[in-house]
């Protein structure tokens, strides 16, 4: 990336510093203990939280499904997938998903950071890789049609907000959590964030901002089941 094409934002660099100078801290990780026999195991996947600076805010890529896969279709995630045989650690599987669903250069990413992995409710371990995108004139958004329907992009800071939410109390074997459902209007739409990816997303901006949300969380106790294992 060429410097003198683009000014690098103070705000995100000293997010960038921050996070460098943390990383021993929970939850944050530095990704080499995911470089292990244990990364191999099967249900695992990585997600790529892409941060950028606009018009003062820091903002997040995000994309929602094609209507057309088995699994998850038409909701918002983050751009992300399995783990591949090839892939030699969580940072890998990010950025590869990322560049094969939305046409995100990896170059292009300055990855910060791992965050701890969530689990879901079908087990499926999902690493969070943080990383800054200095230069957001250089990404060319390409969508995946056979994945991804379509590509926008969200305020961080909204996922600490009560404006624009609901939430909606659930049980499991036991334990009532709340799912928290985020409304975003872009591009003459409304998009719904919600479930793992809003979760993954309050825990990022809280990071990011060094403040809780203006809600109460109680998360499912299975997202964080196996921390430490990994």
């Amino acid at each position: 990336m060429d410097s003198v094409k683009f000014a690098r934002s103070q705000k995100l660099l000293d997010l960038s510093q921050r996070f460098r100078q943390s990383k021993s801290a929970s939850p944050l990780s530095d990704g080499r203990s995911n470089q292990s026999e244990s990364f191999k195991r099967p249900n695992r996947a990585a997600v790529l939280i892409c941060l950028f600076e606009e018009d003062d805010d820091i903002y997040v890529i995000l994309t929602q499904r094609s209507s057309k896969l088995s699994s998850h279709s038409g909701e918002v995630s983050l751009p992300g997938g399995r783990t591949d045989e090839e892939d030699t650690d969580d940072i890998r599987t990010a950025l590869r998903e990322a560049e094969e669903e939305i046409g995100l250069d990896p170059a292009l990413v300055d990855v910060l950071t791992v965050l701890e992995p969530f689990v879901n409710k079908k087990n499926m371990t999902v690493v969070p890789v943080v990383g800054i995108l200095w230069d957001k004139q250089a990404f060319n958004p390409v969508p995946n049609p056979g994945e991804v329907e379509s590509i926008f992009y969200a305020p961080l800071d909204l996922f600490l907000k009560d404006e624009n939410r609901r939430q909606e109390e659930r049980e499991h074997e036991g334990h009532k959590y709340l799912l928290h459902y985020f409304d975003h209007e872009t591009n003459n739409r409304v998009y719904v964030i919600w479930a793992l990816t809003a979760g993954i997303l309050i825990a990022t901006a809280s990071l990011v901002f060094r403040r809780p949300p203006d809600f109460q969380e109680r998360p499912p106790n299975f997202w964080h089941k196996n921390h430490g294992k990994f």
